[in-house]
């Protein structure tokens, strides 16, 4: 402990539980640093974000100011993907507590002779510890210093260049550090690029691309890349693209015995044909899919490889590193439950094996292999269970190379598990939004992800539905409900995604009552999907993803706020974007089958718009212009149309 270090430095933020894991935040972002900084007595502080990239050396240095009660902020620039980090230091201002106590003196008319020779000796000081300050700055400086010395003029004639604040403006430039504080922790600020943080996703089973109802490829899905294009998806995400395992292989509807010719569940993964680096050879080759990126690419569309580290009993690692799995008192390996279901095509790896150190770096090497071919997006199935410390170690060893890698967890589970995975390294996590119906779960829970410390660190990707969830609300559903849920998704969340064609086809029959699954599900067969089938929401979509991408305020979700609408069935919410001059305003028919109305009440003054102001609103889904004026303004909805506005402000 220094004793002359007076002052007190608590609370910096943003922070994730108390600096364990980093703050996520994008490139260019600006982000706002605050921190309670005060000292005993009423001397002046002044205060200093030290920040720098991993990549750095040396500290760059932004400026705190005192807000109000000794909360201080300032702002840094994140230019640089990767880690940022950053800590606040702040020491007891000579400088400033002089000045400020010579113009209240000087008010007051009080004597402060004494205070004039103090203030020399301050400026003797900076001198001589500036030695290569500029010129002119020296050579003023000196000057005043003999002013503020001169006892033998009067004191109210050495006063000229305090009362001016020249010389107070020339001081700030030259600060006394002396006895700092510095906050104990060094804080870190995890860098992702923008398709962290906005990005549209479209899920497809490339088997099912295939004519006359054969095998889909690569090739078939380089084809399908101008329908993906057209809706204005910009990540195509496949499920798993490796070769199936055949034993215990899943048939239709996930029956225990696959009759011949059943493809089984992408998720059975390795056969002898290879394991998590092969590919399905009725898919196609690896050059195949390196085309398949490429032409992506072209289009404004990333490929987003599906990895699941699970292995059917016909996957290489059996038979070469079976003690990497779990062995039964009957010498037989443990397949997957989750009782009371039961998954025989597959065997989980054992993360307690005694060689986990092996185990590890061989799946790390399975994103290495796949980035190399050049995939940047993943979507990892079921996290959840595989251990944490594994995510952690690998991310953080993969993004050392490879900042640029997004990584979406699909771990629907707990939330404090959904949460540890997003602490220790996910860029996007899948989410409870598929299950949010009413306009109280959907505010509740909205403003549980951007208003509490998970905004910090929690970046949602909202699907209305999965292969593996069709959730009640959407089971034998109309066109309505399903418009309406997509536009919930895609502009409540800056993330979004939808497992098609099923969605713009509104499938909507259930396996069976009472359960969330799609009868003749497509992880177990082969789909023959009417991709022009004049009912298909695709016109929709594609209108509703032009809107996204016009309309910066939905590139992010933590501007959303909830506003007050004299109907339960209605929910309104606006979104800003961060210059403030795109203004987003959502309201929505929560119920799907007749027509609602209400008021809105917005916060005029925080839109900049005056109490008594004219102002326009254009519904950016119809392209009809609206006159409001005032706090309050009236609104309709006929689901049977359009179940929603989305209206952008014109003042």
């Amino acid at each position: 402990m220094n004793g002359k270090q007076r002052v007190i430095i608590e609370n910096v933020r943003p922070r994730v539980d108390n600096g364990e894991f980093p703050v996520r935040r994008i490139i260019n972002d600006s982000v706002k640093i605050e921190a309670d900084i005060f000292c005993d007595s009423h001397d002046m502080l002044s205060a200093e974000i030290l920040y720098k990239h991993e990549s750095g050396r040396k500290w760059q240095k932004a400026e705190l100011e005192d807000q109000v009660n000794d909360l201080w902020f300032g702002f840094i620039e994140l230019t640089k993907l990767g880690n940022y980090h950053f800590t606040v230091e702040a020491w007891v201002d000579k400088v400033k507590s002089w000045h400020r106590d010579m113009l209240k003196k000087i008010e007051g008319k009080t004597d402060y002779a004494v205070d004039l020779l103090t203030g020399a000796e301050l400026l003797k000081k900076i001198v001589e510890r500036y030695p290569d300050m500029p010129a002119s700055d020296l050579e003023y400086l000196k000057s005043e210093c003999k002013v503020l010395g001169a006892k033998a003029r009067k004191p109210e004639n050495r006063i000229q260049a305090i009362i001016s604040n020249k010389l107070y403006d020339t001081l700030l430039k030259y600060p006394l550090k002396d006895n700092i504080s510095r906050y104990d922790k060094e804080l870190v600020i995890h860098v992702d690029r923008k398709k962290a943080e906005f990005s549209s996703w479209y899920e497809v089973f490339p088997r099912s691309l295939g004519k006359d109802g054969k095998h889909g490829t690569f090739r078939d899905c380089i084809s399908f890349l101008p329908y993906v294009s057209e809706m204005g998806f910009d990540v195509l995400y496949l499920p798993p693209i490796h070769p199936v395992g055949v034993k215990n292989r899943k048939g239709k509807n996930n029956s225990v015995n696959a009759k011949p010719g059943e493809p089984g569940s992408p998720w059975a993964i390795g056969s002898s044909e290879g394991g998590h680096k092969a590919i399905h050879p009725e898919l196609g080759t690896l050059d195949d899919f390196k085309a398949l990126i490429q032409k992506a690419e072209k289009k404004g569309i990333e490929i987003a490889m599906d990895i699941a580290f699970q292995c059917s009993p016909d996957h290489p690692y059996i038979k070469e590193h079976p003690d990497w799995f779990t062995i039964r008192p009957d010498g037989s390996l443990q397949y997957a439950e989750n009782p009371p279901k039961r998954y025989e095509d597959i065997y989980p790896l054992n993360f307690e094996s005694d060689d986990w150190q092996n185990l590890w770096k061989e799946l790390k090497s399975v994103f290495i292999y796949w980035i190399e071919v050049g995939i940047k997006i993943f979507r990892v199935d079921n996290p959840h269970t595989k251990s944490f410390h594994f995510w952690e170690w690998a991310i953080t060893e993969i993004k050392k190379d490879h900042p640029d890698i997004i990584f979406l967890a699909e771990a629907f589970t707990r939330p404090k598990i959904m949460r540890r995975l997003a602490k220790i390294g996910f860029n996007q996590s899948y989410t409870y939004f598929t299950w949010r119906v009413s306009k109280k779960e959907l505010t509740e829970y909205c403003e549980e992800l951007v208003n509490t410390e998970m905004r910090d660190y929690y970046r949602p990707n909202f699907w209305p539905n999965t292969p593996d969830i069709l959730p009640f609300h959407l089971q034998g559903a109309d066109r309505a409900a399903f418009v309406q849920r997509i536009i919930l998704a895609s502009t409540l969340a800056s993330n979004y995604g939808i497992y098609g064609p099923a969605y713009e086809l509104m499938e909507n029959i259930p396996a069976s009552h009472g359960k969330e699954e799609y009868l003749n599900s497509e992880k177990y067969e082969l789909k023959n999907w009417d991709l022009n089938n004049k009912k298909s929401l695709r016109k929709v979509i594609a209108h509703l993803n032009r809107i996204r991408k016009e309309n910066p305020a939905l590139h992010n979700m933590h501007s959303l706020r909830f506003h007050p609408i004299d109907n339960e069935d209605i929910i309104c919410y606006s979104k800003t974007s961060s210059d403030k001059q795109n203004i987003i305003i959502v309201v929505i028919n929560l119920d799907t089958k007749q027509t609602r109305n209400g008021w809105v009440g917005l916060p005029l003054q925080d839109f900049e718009i005056e109490a008594d102001q004219e102002f326009e609103v254009k519904d950016l889904l119809s392209g009809a212009f609206y006159k409001w004026k005032g706090e309050f303004n009236f609104v309709e909805l006929n689901p049977g149309i359009i179940p929603a506005h989305i209206f952008s402000i014109s003042k």
